[in-house]
């Protein structure tokens, strides 16, 4: 019998996206309040795809010393930002502007036809940031994959290997579409404040599933990641 992760996670439900988008947003600002107080600065990575659009304007509202904070990516399409799908350019409409324009931001593309060969300078760029980050937000998509975590990626086992050394990894999968750069699991889990956010009630069957560990659920990447963490995931959640 697979085992319950309910205890794995802190459920906080809202009305509607609009309601979500601003709770997150207030409650990421905080942490990063909380990290500029302690360390003088802060680091935030998030995911991107169309649900968090609301979450990340709602952010770039808050008042922060944003010249003091750090924002990378969870992952990203290896695509450059004049392409739509880029995770990079959905931050720079959205966050990287009103008071978060100062933000400085570290994105994953590189100019490369493929991700392999600018692995080693991404592994530099993201060792120079304040570490543990002080935030992560995921998402999850329908396949329950979070992170470029796809079911049947060729590096989905070393990117789940909580004893991995590497920060990040190529994933290439059937339902990836292009290569992709991802976060592995320690840098996710290290966080000093993790966060999963989904919208509609197909994703929160998937991941009922996923805590539960029935059907498809016991295998979803996100089980995996709900299983390894140390401290529960808070998840935010409207229908």
């Amino acid at each position: 019998m697979a085992t319950d992760l309910s205890p794995k996670i802190q459920l906080h439900t809202f009305p509607d996206p609009a309601a979500l988008a601003g709770s997150l947003a207030a409650t990421v600002a905080n942490d990063l309040r909380g990290a500029l107080a302690a360390r003088g600065i802060a680091s935030l990575a998030l995911s991107g795809g169309n649900t968090p659009k609301r979450f990340l304007q709602a952010l770039s509202l808050q008042s922060l010393p944003w010249k003091n904070v750090i924002v990378t990516l969870v992952d990203e399409r290896w695509v450059p930002e004049s392409n739509e799908r880029s995770n990079a350019r959905l931050l720079r409409g959205n966050l990287l502007r009103n008071a978060a324009a100062e933000a400085r931001f570290l994105p994953l593309h590189r100019d490369t036809s493929e991700p392999d060969p600018a692995l080693a300078g991404i592994e530099r760029d993201l060792a120079s940031l304040p570490s543990p980050f002080d935030a992560v937000v995921l998402g999850m998509g329908n396949d329950g994959h979070t992170a470029s975590f796809f079911p049947g990626g060729d590096r989905l086992a070393d990117a789940l290997d909580p004893a991995t050394p590497a920060r990040v990894l190529p994933m290439r999968a059937p339902g990836a579409g292009e290569p992709r750069i991802t976060l592995t699991l320690p840098p996710i889990l290290a966080a000093r404040h993790l966060y999963l956010h989904i919208e509609g009630a197909e994703k929160y069957g998937l991941l009922e599933d996923a805590i539960g560990g029935t059907g498809e659920g016991a295998d979803y990447p996100i089980r995996h990641v709900l299983r390894h963490a140390t401290t529960p995931v808070r998840v935010f959640y409207s229908a």
